[in-house]
């Protein structure tokens, strides 16, 4: 069984996985912990810990993200208590950070199956499949994310770097095909 922090103040967890508190912190002269910030976890309400997570990983700073993110899933058992928006940078986190990839896939494809109409989710679910080397369910991610909203931002980045191949030389040949494949090298 994890330690719970205590419920008065903010805390962070040591690398040994234990917390301490913001005084205790000081006292020890670290100089990260003269303020509050996204570094610590506030006990007393899980959405500030999912809204400080997910802010943390649109910044870019996943590693910290993650740790948020992963903090919620003990205190938070009950599936269907948390926004999909947790499951999706979830699962692009277990991916980017511990190199869980099929797990996170499957987090990012629960957050869709929950609200379909979140580009987010379509966005992480994209970049999961990208660092899993599956560039066709990346693909896909992006076109249905984009038939949600054209205009997305990130989706349309993803989009781009992917690039659009395109159709065979012989269409009634596979793509594979030897003749397709010296064909299209020489188109190019």
């Amino acid at each position: 069984m994890k330690p719970q922090p205590p419920q008065d103040t903010a805390t962070k967890v040591k690398p040994s996985g234990k917390f301490f508190s913001v005084q205790e912190a000081m006292s020890q002269g670290d100089r990260k912990v003269d303020r509050l910030d996204e570094t610590y976890v506030p006990t007393r309400e899980p959405a500030e810990i999912l809204e400080m997570g997910i802010a943390c990983c649109q910044r870019g700073d996943w590693k910290t993200g993650f740790e948020h993110l992963s903090s919620l899933v003990d205190s938070q058992r009950e599936a269907g208590q948390l926004p999909s928006r947790y499951y999706s940078y979830l699962g692009y986190g277990m991916a980017l950070q511990e190199k869980r990839f099929d797990e996170g896939i499957k987090l990012c494809r629960y957050a869709i199956k929950r609200e379909f109409y979140q580009t987010e989710n379509y966005v992480n679910l994209a970049r999961t499949c990208l660092l899993a080397g599956k560039r066709r369910m990346a693909w896909k991610a992006v076109e249905k994310g984009l038939s949600i909203d054209a205009q997305n931002k990130e989706l349309l980045e993803i989009h781009a770097t992917l690039g659009v191949r395109q159709p065979p030389v012989l269409p009634f040949l596979s793509r594979q095909n030897v003749l397709n494949r010296m064909l299209g090298s020489l188109r190019r």
